[in-house]
């Protein structure tokens, strides 16, 4: 798989990042070492993940952190990953007290260099936004940790572009780095923004996206899958069943199924799955963009990995989008 540097940053990346966030807990020990194994197999370094994955389960929390830690240590290779972890997201009981404060985000990155078994994060994210503080604070923060050692970079995870660009500003009076990537909600769907449930999150829309191109800022995208949309198991007339209820509200309008037409014609052109067809527009942006896959299984990941093969042509990705 090609790799790519990311920009302001010494890091080559793979251009696919693998999605952590079940790894050890939904998926099984067994499963996951497959999927991990099969992904560093095929090229993959970049790997993502948060403090707060899986703590919504009754399991042991931080598992996504705990279990690649051990996986790293036990396979030795920790130098030869991009390890990308995120902090200061809410207490899940607990989402409307913002939890950005310096000390809040020294406690989320110490218990992550902890869980992961290293002595840097390469890549850290703010994994959410508080309108009420001042940027400059928390660019501080994470400015401190930088000159600690404990994180190479840092980056921002659902902020919104005015909040991205009061950072930008800041950290460019200062001569600091600022924030080297963003992951915000993206994918070649359109988002029916009703159906997001949390307030916090933030979707990337047109304005986004326009900004991402005239910057040039990485957009290393969260559900950038679309939930399997462009699997093909969503029909129109399929509304109706329970199964499928929560990804139509999310994803079904008329722009989508009309991508989803022009996905499968490109798939049956280039020989290719509707999924790797989805994930192959991504690719082609004139901004980099490194999309996070998750999966329940290696074959999954296998599929999704394919898109990185598949070269479209401009056109053909202004196409599928309804641009041309």
């Amino acid at each position: 798989m090609e790799r790519k540097r990311i920009s302001k940053t010494t890091l080559d990346a793979a251009v696919i990042c693998l999605g952590t966030s079940n790894i050890g807990s939904t998926i099984s020990n067994e499963d996951s070492k497959d999927i991990l194994e099969a992904y560093t197999a095929n090229g993959g370094n970049f790997l993502d993940t948060a403090e707060v994955y899986a703590n919504w389960l009754p399991i042991e929390p931080n598992s996504s952190e705990r279990y690649l830690g051990s996986w790293m240590k036990e396979h030795g290779n920790r130098s030869e990953m991009i390890v990308a972890t995120k902090g200061g997201h809410p207490l899940l009981d607990q989402m409307s007290v913002s939890r950005l404060s310096a000390e809040d985000i020294r406690i989320d990155l110490e218990g992550s260099l902890q869980r992961l078994q290293t002595d840097y994060i390469d890549l850290y994210y703010l994994h959410r936004d508080d309108p009420a503080l001042p940027v400059e604070s928390m660019i501080e923060a994470l400015e401190s940790h930088v000159r600690k050692g404990n994180i190479r970079y840092y980056a921002c995870s659902n902020w919104t572009l005015s909040r991205m660009e009061e950072a930008r500003r800041y950290a460019e009076e200062k001569g600091y780095n600022g924030f080297v990537a963003v992951s915000n909600l993206w994918s070649l769907a359109e988002v029916n923004r009703e159906a997001v449930n949390d307030p916090t999150a933030v979707i990337t829309d047109h304005e986004l996206l326009a900004w991402h191109k005239s910057t040039g800022m990485p957009l290393i995208p969260y559900s950038s899958q679309a939930n399997g949309f462009f699997s093909g198991k969503y029909r129109k007339g399929m509304e109706a069943d329970p199964a499928l209820a929560g990804k139509f509200r999310k994803y079904g309008n008329e722009t989508n199924f009309a991508r989803l037409e022009r996905v499968e014609q490109a798939a049956r052109e280039h020989g290719a799955t509707s999924n790797q067809i989805a994930l192959a527009c991504l690719l082609k942006q004139s901004f980099p963009v490194f999309p996070v896959v998750g999966c329940k299984n290696k074959e999954h990941l296998i599929d999704s990995l394919g898109a990185a093969n598949i070269d479209l042509n401009p056109e053909t990705v202004s196409y599928i989008e309804g641009t041309l």
